[in-house]
């Protein structure tokens, strides 16, 4: 994971770590006053095993002549009670580990470091709360699927196509309610394409929020709004890293392409972005309001053979929903 990070993000990140060690704590101090009342048997032998560590300690530090034999012993005893414990829990009713911290995270127990460098969890977390300052500035709503109206879409077949739209539209959201169900960082790319006002946006936004409540760390934006981000942050104008946060995450949305100026810089970010994580084999979701004929000419073949050829293409048919909503008002 990039150095560069959120100072932020990274303090409520080993926030969060510190909160999980306390409460793992706290709920063995709750198992620790349960056992002594109930099974005091199970308490004595729980302090014998604090008491030989004790031992064991106080016997490294001596450096006694028997010291081996010493260590041996205190080993042994320990390993003796520890398993009459496990059998006496058993014989009340508890699980065997009722008497052992419970951490989130079993690598690092908790503490967000392995042999000194950070553990996954902690830049999982790290992660987590830099996309979740990116999408701050978001200015798209998010939806729930329920909330989509097929009602919005024609019965009747395009004039040019002959698609059914609402047809089209139901397919659709199908296969995006799939997509959310079945879910992962092998999951493909996708690709919006229609005029504006069809619902590109909406099913992305749907899609977004449905995934963030499952816990993955999705970004979401107007891809004009990212490379303003990023533009700033390469000329020193902000302290982010909008390209390696968008790059890390498990699926990256990027709405309505060809909203954005074409610079030399945002074409090599665009591609950049599009590219990597085709390499990096994670997710990305693209919308546009442009034709293909459109999209070529605004771009060079380097964008447009992966949008085309590495994407899974859904297109969009119908009239604007705006000027539906806005004639079923009249």
């Amino acid at each position: 994971m990039n150095n560069n990070i959120s100072p932020s993000a990274f303090t409520k990140a080993v926030s969060e770590i510190e909160n999980r060690r306390s409460k793992a704590f706290q709920t063995l101090e709750l198992h620790k006053a349960e056992i002594s009342k109930k099974a005091p048997e199970i308490d004595s032998l729980y302090n014998r095993i604090l008491q030989t560590s004790i031992e064991l300690s106080k016997a490294i530090i001596s450096r006694s002549e028997n010291i081996g034999k010493i260590i041996d012993e205190l080993k042994n005893k320990n390993l003796e009670n520890q398993l009459l414990i496990k059998v006496m829990l058993k014989e009340f009713g508890y699980p065997e580990d009722y008497l052992k911290a419970k951490y989130t995270c079993p690598i690092c127990n908790d503490s967000g470091y392995v042999n000194g460098s950070r553990c996954d969890c902690l830049n999982e977390l790290i992660k987590k709360y830099t996309i979740d300052e990116l999408n701050k500035s978001c200015k798209i709503e998010l939806h729930d699927f329920d909330e989509f109206n097929l009602n919005l879409y024609s019965k009747l077949p395009d004039d040019k196509s002959g698609i059914i739209p609402r047809e089209r539209m139901n397919e659709i959201l199908v296969q995006c309610r799939n997509y959310v169900d079945t879910f992962s960082k092998d999951s493909c790319s996708l690709f919006f394409l229609g005029k504006t006002g069809l619902g590109k946006t909406f099913i992305s936004s749907m899609i977004a929020k449905s995934l963030i409540e499952k816990g993955f760390n999705v970004v979401f934006d107007s891809i004009n709004n990212f490379l303003i981000k990023a533009e700033n942050d390469h000329f020193g104008r902000s302290n982010g890293n909008t390209v390696d946060t968008i790059l890390n995450a498990d699926l990256v949305i990027l709405d309505d392409l060809g909203s954005e100026f074409s610079t030399p810089f945002n074409n090599s970010t665009l591609y950049n972005i599009i590219n990597t994580r085709i390499n990096m084999e994670v997710p990305t979701i693209v919308s546009t309001n442009l034709s293909l004929s459109e999209l070529n000419e605004k771009y060079d073949d380097r964008i447009i053979s992966r949008l085309t050829g590495m994407f899974t293409p859904y297109r969009f048919f119908g009239t604007d929903i705006r000027q539906v909503k806005r004639r079923m008002m009249d």
